[in-house]
């Protein structure tokens, strides 16, 4: 008899906590789980004691299981409910933040202007020229055999001599302008001439060179 009372109050009391799990859609599901929970435990220590009525040890035993029985599945049916809500309640992630990029891409500052000499490079003008002179000269110098290699000599001399003077001749100054842009990247920029840029200087792109901004 005491069985079926137990099992009638578990019914009763599923029902009950189905019925409060639909009334109160306002929680969330924490909230809701949390009250599941504490309902079932209620229960649990309601049937308890309606087990310690029977007088037959294994009548009590078999109720105390019935009753752990009952109270692990509505935690675990309040568990379940939870999972189901979680996902439409939860907060919607945060959009990420975009990056900010520059608004002149072509723009940058000059970090530094350094000035050097660039040494010329001799042609074969200058070589034949050279060797011209050179054997010239060496015509001058030495009787049959020792005037032949004193004119190979002499002509040799004068080309090296005639390479180094275009060399020196068209030796010339250098600005390299060294330029940092808003994205973090360095390009550098080389004029014959002085360009008139100093360092702090805001320029931008033009064609292959840079013209002051």
């Amino acid at each position: 008899m005491k069985m079926q009372t137990l099992t009638l109050a578990c019914a009763v009391a599923l029902a009950s906590l189905s019925f409060g799990a639909t009334a109160q859609t306002t929680l969330s599901p924490k909230a809701q789980y949390a009250a599941d929970a504490k309902a079932a435990k209620t229960r649990y220590d309601s049937d308890l004691k309606l087990c310690a009525d029977e007088t037959a040890s294994n009548a009590r035993l078999q109720c105390r299981r019935d009753a752990k029985t009952e109270y692990d599945k509505a935690l675990t049916e309040a568990k379940a409910r939870m999972s189901v809500a979680s996902p439409a309640t939860a907060a919607p992630a945060p959009a990420p933040t975009p990056v900010s990029q520059p608004s002149c891409p072509d723009c940058g500052k000059v970090v530094s202007v350094s000035v050097t000499e660039k040494q010329g490079e001799g042609s074969a003008l200058g070589v034949i020229g050279g060797g011209v002179a050179g054997a010239l000269l060496g015509q001058q110098v030495g009787q049959g055999a020792g005037k032949d290699l004193a004119t190979i000599a002499g002509a040799v001399g004068g080309a090296y001599a005639g390479k180094k003077i275009e060399e020196k001749v068209r030796t010339h100054k250098v600005w390299t302008v060294h330029v940092q842009y808003g994205d973090g990247s360095r390009r550098s920029f080389e004029f014959s001439q002085d360009p008139g840029l100093f360092t702090g200087d805001k320029v931008r792109n033009s064609g292959d060179s840079i013209v002051r901004d």
